[in-house]
């Protein structure tokens, strides 16, 4: 299984790169994770939110590949814990899809890849940046992973 993670931002600062790469390529090939970034949408002091919103989401949905199960990052969604997480996983792999997991922009998801998602999935009542967001998730999928090898890394 390849988990996809869909983000909107590029050029992020090294810490970033960095700390979502040590998690990514701690992940076997059966369950790959691999980062797409999408140019943010045009925002200023004038500009229609909406439209780059709208921009977002039809990137998003375009880098999504046919067949994927289709995860959205969202308030509306439910929070797991690391175990939640690790039952989620076990299920992604035995549904024999690929996953898409979708981050938004600092508006959130637009409202047509909120409804394509299979899941709705709330990292956390905080708010977060978003470049940090990206670690998270590349941790907590790690984590998640070794529980169900029964590796030490979650104690």
């Amino acid at each position: 299984m390849q988990i996809q993670l869909i983000a909107v931002g590029q050029r992020m600062p090294d810490w970033v790169s960095e700390g979502y790469g040590e998690y990514a390529k701690r992940l076997p090939r059966e369950c790959e994770l691999r980062l797409k970034e999408i140019a943010p949408g045009q925002r200023g002091k004038n500009a229609d939110i909406a439209r780059a919103m709208a921009d977002e989401g039809q990137k998003m949905l375009a880098a999504i590949p046919a067949g994927d199960r289709v995860v959205a990052l969202d308030l509306s969604g439910r929070e797991w814990s690391t175990e939640q997480l690790a039952h989620s996983l076990t299920r992604w792999l035995g549904d024999g899809r690929n996953v898409s997991l979708l981050v938004g922009g600092p508006d959130g998801l637009a409202a047509e890849c909120l409804a394509l998602a299979d899941e709705r999935w709330k990292l956390s009542a905080l708010t977060l940046p978003h470049p940090l967001v990206r670690i998270l998730v590349a941790e907590q999928i790690y984590r998640a992973w070794s529980i169900l090898q029964h590796h030490p890394y979650h104690r």
